[in-house]
């Protein structure tokens, strides 16, 4: 049911800032599906980037500009339990479909989108962040504070993934992070 969740970005820890030519901030749902097709979903049909909820009120969509208006990185947050959670009903967000073209990977553009989405899911309250990350992504996630909560599993025609999570506010602290 996975419809692209991972990152494409191995980049540097929250709170580096992304190339001075690149500026993260909202942007609508169409805007992310041309990178979550070429990045996530490669020769897959264009309607496989269209994920449920991408229209729905609570979700937001942030996008990386560079200077001259190129969009080089995505990410979607929709309002969504984790399963396995131990409170679902805490307001929980859901990160998916986050992409970071090839060139501007490791420049600190998945940092600064993924500090954007913390920044939203502190703004509205939320408890938690999660995802369905991709296996190469991990070290990303977990330089920014999220922990496994999962075994690996398999998407077909994605690959392996894992359930990361990250507190946010006053949650808990993740295993083995500091602080």
């Amino acid at each position: 049911m996975d419809a692209g969740d991972g990152l494409n970005d191995g980049a540097a820890p929250v709170g580096r800032e992304p190339a001075s030519e690149s500026a993260v901030g909202p942007i609508p749902a169409a805007a992310t599906r041309p990178l979550r097709q070429t990045l996530l979903r490669p020769g897959a049909p264009a309607e496989q980037s269209v994920y449920p909820g991408d229209d729905d009120a609570p979700t937001v969509h942030f996008g990386a500009h560079v200077t001259g208006g190129g969009l080089v990185g995505v990410a979607s947050l929709y309002r969504e339990a984790r399963p396995g959670a131990d409170h679902p009903e805490a307001p929980a967000w859901r990160l998916r479909g986050m992409a970071v073209a090839s060139e501007r990977q490791r420049a600190g553009v998945g940092a600064a989108l993924l500090a954007a989405c913390v920044a939203h899911v502190e703004g509205a309250g939320g408890t938690e962040l999660w995802c369905n990350a991709r296996v190469p992504a991990v070290g990303f996630y977990e330089r920014a504070g999220f922990e496994t909560v999962s075994p690996v599993f398999d998407i077909a025609g994605v690959g392996p993934h894992v359930v990361m999570r990250r507190p946010i506010g006053g949650g808990e602290a993740p295993r083995g992070a500091s602080g």
